[in-house]
């Protein structure tokens, strides 16, 4: 069963990111220690980097029980300054002892983005074993999503008043969005949902009155897509530095 949202507000940034950095490491262990591997799917943006940037920093971490994913990506090559997996790479795999096979990034650079999302699709059914069924047993379970939230209430590439918000079939899905004039690739609300625990970060005073809407505001997924995120049978929990929570109560 799913719980309220739990919501922590921390002072600055900096305590965002070293909170974040002991949920990870406390739910990395423990999923290590029940099934022998941790599986995450990472974030892309600005706010995160922080966050990779000091878990590669830490010399405890059981880097080769880890499997990294992406919950969404820009349909650019891996090399693009805009891509995700770049930002990371960056960030985090290139500074820690991550073994290569332990990342599954999104084939981005696939001219097709629908081909991509279907591709990045197999690869989540391939690892998790769920063959090519669409029921809802059939949904890939991960150890911790992190996510993010716009200024416009999107997450993941799921933006306002687009395709992706309706799709109940597919665990990836292409999503085109009209205000950048490009596609992005995403997981949808059924593998977001599905997760043992979700994990948002937000920061920056920015972010205030999404976050508001979000938490507090009347429900209205389709203008602001991160209320859409209520996990089915796990954690949602939200570290956010007092900027962006604001008057929030």
């Amino acid at each position: 069963m799913s719980t309220g949202p739990i919501v922590r507000v921390l002072t600055d940034p900096p305590a965002v990111f070293a909170a974040a950095a002991v949920e990870f490491l406390q739910r990395a262990r423990t999923a290590i220690q029940a099934s022998g591997q941790f599986t995450v799917a990472l974030s892309g943006g600005s706010t995160p980097r922080n966050l990779y940037s000091l878990l590669a920093t830490q010399s405890d971490v059981p880097w080769g029980q880890i499997r990294f994913f992406f919950s969404d990506e820009r349909h650019v090559p891996p090399d693009s300054p805009d891509s995700n997996y770049r930002m990371a790479n960056e960030s985090l795999f290139s500074r820690a002892p991550i073994p290569q096979e332990n990342i599954f990034r999104v084939p981005a650079e696939i001219p097709d983005a629908d081909l991509a999302a279907q591709s990045y699709e197999q690869t989540l059914r391939q690892f998790f074993h769920l063959g090519d069924e669409k029921e809802d047993d059939a949904l890939p379970r991960f150890d911790l999503i992190l996510l993010g939230l716009g200024p416009d209430g999107h997450t993941a590439s799921l933006f306002p008043g687009t395709a992706a918000l309706h799709e109940d079939e597919r665990l990836v899905a292409a999503n085109w969005v009209e205000q950048f004039k490009t596609w992005r690739i995403t997981f949808t609300y059924r593998v977001l949902n599905n997760a043992a625990a979700v994990l948002f970060l937000a920061t920056g005073a920015e972010k205030q009155e999404a976050l508001l809407q979000v938490l507090q505001g009347n429900p209205d997924p389709e203008t602001y897509p991160a209320q859409g995120i209520k996990p089915t049978n796990g954690s949602l929990i939200w570290l956010v530095d007092q900027a962006a929570a604001g008057p929030m109560k």
